[in-house]
């Protein structure tokens, strides 16, 4: 009995170690480090030829064509967000929620995040500066092949009369 146990044992361990093989070979193919960073040191002068200060960004809002977009979460979105922004988790980006989203991919798009307010409080509370939302959400926006993407630039305050600050409780 306990040759035929451990024989079934080996056979399980060596089908685990298989499975995790062959599961992180799966996923070394999805993640691409070194393509992503490809495309940030590509999209890095363009960004930054697309930021827009408060003013611009209020007459691009303003224009037809033009969509505001919020990628942080559903609940800091819900507490808070410029007016007329729609809402798409960054952690939701694919190509079908993106196409849901954005009308076309020649859609002017005005992002902005977190780090765009010296608040620091909910629904804003400031990223570290590096790790600000905006950067992962151009990049990826780009990558996605929307180029038509202007952020914000700057930081202000949500009460801001120029910001244009809503939440959903204050609206319903």
């Amino acid at each position: 009995m306990g040759v035929k146990r451990n024989a079934i044992l080996g056979i399980l361990t060596l089908a685990t170690f298989i499975g995790c093989g062959l599961l992180a070979q799966a996923q070394e193919d999805q993640v691409d480090y070194d393509g992503f960073a490809a495309l940030t040191d590509k999209v890095s002068a363009y960004r930054a030829t697309r930021l827009i200060d408060l003013e611009t960004f209020n007459q691009m809002k303003a224009e037809d064509g033009t969509l505001i977009l919020d990628t942080r979460s559903q609940a800091a979105y819900l507490m808070g967000h410029i007016d007329g922004a729609v809402h798409l988790n960054f952690s939701d980006f694919t190509d079908a929620k993106l196409a849901e989203t954005i009308p076309s991919k020649a859609t002017r798009i005005l992002i902005y995040c977190n780090n765009n307010f010296v608040d620091d409080v909910a629904p804003v509370p400031v990223k570290r500066m590096e790790l600000a939302l905006n950067v992962p959400t151009f990049i990826n926006l780009y990558g996605y092949g929307y180029q038509n993407i202007y952020e914000l630039d700057g930081s202000y305050e949500m009460a801001d009369p120029d910001i244009h600050w809503i939440s959903e409780a204050a609206s319903l």
